[in-house]
């Protein structure tokens, strides 16, 4: 009798964040602050008393949902950064449903991204110019898991 074996490949999800020092972030990069990856907006540095830590005081824009959060950490201490990628996409179809069907520029096809139920209104834009019958590109931002359509373009012939 012979084995077979399928292994599926299973994700923790430590790689989609890294370590950076709090002491070391800037404005503008991105950090997780309670759990949520949000681009830093503000950053102020404390010095405290003759015993304790520098703190630095972190305030992000949720790079999906655009809710502000604020975090103090010591500059000493390690805070999470994570892997947020940009990639773009043709769009070749809008479902009933509301998922799409998009191409990148491999020609390779993904189904599995969805408008979602946020109402913001980029998606009743793209939908008002995909039924007017214009070719677009979506830019899709992704990071921890989630994936949202951040802006979008016409394509020319």
């Amino acid at each position: 009798m012979e084995n077979e074996f399928d292994f599926n490949s299973g994700d923790a999800g430590a790689s989609e964040t890294i370590p950076i020092q709090a002491g070391s972030v800037k404005k503008g990069i991105h950090v997780v602050i309670k759990g949520n990856p949000c681009k830093v907006v503000e950053i102020s540095t404390s010095k405290t008393g003759k015993h304790g830590h520098a703190k630095a005081s972190i305030t992000g824009i949720d790079i999906f949902t655009g809710k502000k959060y604020q975090d103090i950490s010591p500059t000493s201490h390690n805070i999470m950064q994570p892997i947020v990628t940009r990639k773009d996409y043709q769009l070749l179809e809008i479902a009933e449903d509301g998922f799409l069907s998009l191409m990148d520029e491999e020609g390779q096809i993904r189904e599995d991204l969805c408008f979602g139920n946020d109402n913001d209104p980029i998606y009743e834009k793209i939908k008002e110019d995909f039924s007017s019958n214009k070719n677009l590109n979506v830019t899709v931002l992704k990071s921890m898991q989630k994936e949202k359509i951040i802006s979008y373009k016409e394509i020319e012939n």
